[in-house]
């Protein structure tokens, strides 16, 4: 997907100022947030690359006039309205309307830490041989999916050097849609930075991305 939450890479935005000591959190409402994440993917049922796909999926008007927990939080109004749990009515007036939905499952405090330390581990075993090995030359395809991809768009077209495999992984694109985890393997794939922007960028530049099988194809 083409959309303004993939701007690396991109002008216009400036430098990147990271904030010294920045906090975990800015406020209390963004702790909320991301525990209410969490704890509605038992009752709604959605996987991190939806999740991630209804965080994304929004006009470049509406992501940028945002911060990172309010992207986050509109996130959570889509998943829960799409599955029934909360209405947007309910949303906009802030209470409840209807009945809750019957049959959901609920994450209880009690068990928030050991599905925290469990985690969602994403290696699956392999169905067959990795395409390509340590050191080999690749290009990113220049394709564009309309729903979820983690391929980069400034990578895309792109020639780089495979310097590492990580095994078998949930391929995000088909999961995000719910059309089944179809594993793939996953490479990290290093770019010269002026492969990827020119005479321009500095020699000594290097951008390393992680990349599934399906988004690679032989350099010529």
């Amino acid at each position: 997907m083409n959309g303004a939450h993939d701007m690396g890479g991109v002008d216009g935005f400036g430098a990147v100022v990271p904030e010294p000591n920045e906090p975990v959190f800015h406020g209390d409402w963004e702790r909320r947030v991301l525990a209410l994440t969490l704890a509605m993917a038992k009752p709604g049922g959605w996987n991190i690359d939806m999740s991630r796909f209804a965080r994304e999926d929004r006009s470049p008007a509406d992501y940028l006039s945002k911060s990172y927990y309010q992207i986050w939080l509109a996130g959570l109004e889509r998943l829960m309205d799409e599955r029934n749990l909360v209405s947007i009515p309910e949303i906009d007036e802030s209470r409840v309307l209807q009945p809750p939905k019957a049959g959901v499952g609920v994450l209880a405090r009690d068990d928030v830490a050991a599905m925290l330390r469990r985690g969602g581990p994403t290696e699956r075993d392999a169905a067959s041989q990795a395409m390509f090995a340590v050191g080999d030359r690749v290009r990113m395809k220049n394709i564009h999916p309309k729903g979820h991809t983690r391929l980069p768009r400034y990578v895309r077209g792109h020639v780089g050097v495979v310097e590492r495999l990580h095994g078998c992984h949930v391929f995000p694109d088909t999961n995000a849609r719910g059309a089944g985890e179809a594993p793939q393997w996953l490479y990290t794939v290093r770019f010269t930075g002026r492969e990827l922007w020119g005479e321009r960028a500095d020699a000594s530049t290097a951008i390393s991305v992680d990349a599934w099988e399906s988004y690679l194809e032989p350099a010529e």
